[in-house]
């Protein structure tokens, strides 16, 4: 018996046909003795689809994959599923633990060294297990393998090298937001096309040992000074637009106010992916954004999204 046909798709920002999915469901079955990690990256090496700068786009290809799995649309390995979307086991060491206090004011303690983490999960014992288990251990929300493309930054004073001061994890935004559509006055298609020009502080984190007046909002500064040439240099174009969302019930949002950034509402307390408006149970959140350029709606509106253009070969190469 045929399977039958599934409708188009827009996850992500992209748009998968019938044909699409129906390739993925393939792969899915025809490598099922793969893990979840490999299937995607199948998946996306066939599908095309790539960052600006060339890079498969393998997180948000995994996510479309649960999804489809999560909508009985697939079956996932059995014995190497996905398990909990986006949650890993983050080992506790002493690094983690609490030293003495910083007190003071935040001029002391510059200049700030905002470091961007490199290596992945294999690097243990290094700067991106320790952003790991700071997030887990002392953020509210824990650590999450983050959606779609991201950064993450660990802040270090020259004045005290050897103390990390906060965290900061930067991530793809929510395919929807509606006071930030609203602001930026885009449609659907301008949406979907530039979608990937705003980049979401999805989690911030000073330490709670660290009780430095003023730190918070010049760690946000700093980093909006910083972030766009990381970006680029990460995925080969800049963003023009930064968001967050700030659970009111916990914060007053006070240091991204004072580093300018812009209050434009609630959240409807939808998830994140969330198309379908089926998806509740989240908190209403207050959303904020920081313009990265002058016009920044017009240019979000009428921007022509960065494409990635592989250099030809060279001649008499094969």
């Amino acid at each position: 018996m045929s399977q039958p046909k599934q409708p188009p798709l827009t996850f992500a920002g992209r748009e998968f046909s019938s044909a699409d999915l129906e390739l993925i469901r393939q792969i899915t079955s025809d490598f099922s003795a793969l893990g979840i990690t490999e299937i995607s990256r199948t998946a996306c090496e066939l599908l095309e689809w790539k960052r600006p700068n060339g890079g498969l786009k393998n997180p948000e290809c995994r996510r479309l994959i649960e999804h489809l799995a999560g909508q009985g649309l697939l079956r996932l390995p059995a014995l190497r599923g996905a398990g909990a979307p986006g949650t890993r086991r983050v080992a506790r060491t002493a690094r983690g633990e609490s030293p003495a206090e910083i007190h003071g004011s935040a001029g002391e303690w510059e200049p700030l060294r905002l470091e961007v983490v490199r290596g992945g999960p294999a690097d243990r014992g290094g700067d991106h297990a320790l952003f790991k288990e700071l997030l887990d251990r002392h953020h509210y929300l824990g650590y999450r393998i983050p959606f779609g493309a991201s950064l993450r930054y660990l802040v270090r004073t020259a004045r005290a090298p050897e103390n990390v001061l906060a965290c900061l994890l930067w991530s793809s935004p929510a395919w929807k937001m509606a006071p930030r559509d609203r602001w930026i006055g885009w449609n659907d298609g301008e949406r979907a096309r530039n979608l990937q020009l705003i980049v979401n502080n999805s989690r911030f984190l000073v330490l709670p040992w660290v009780r430095v007046k003023g730190l918070a909002s010049k760690i946000l500064a700093a980093c909006a000074r910083q972030l766009p040439r990381d970006w680029e240099e990460q995925y080969g174009y800049r963003p023009l637009l930064l968001e967050t969302l700030v659970d009111g019930g916990r914060f007053r949002g006070t240091c991204y106010r004072a580093a300018n950034w812009i209050p434009l509402g609630q959240t409807s307390g939808r998830g994140r992916m969330d198309r379908a408006h089926a998806a509740h149970g989240e908190a209403v959140k207050d959303l904020y954004v920081y313009p990265l350029c002058r016009n920044v709606a017009q240019r979000l509106r009428s921007a022509v999204a960065p494409v990635w253009k592989e250099a030809e070969p060279e001649a008499g190469r094969r």
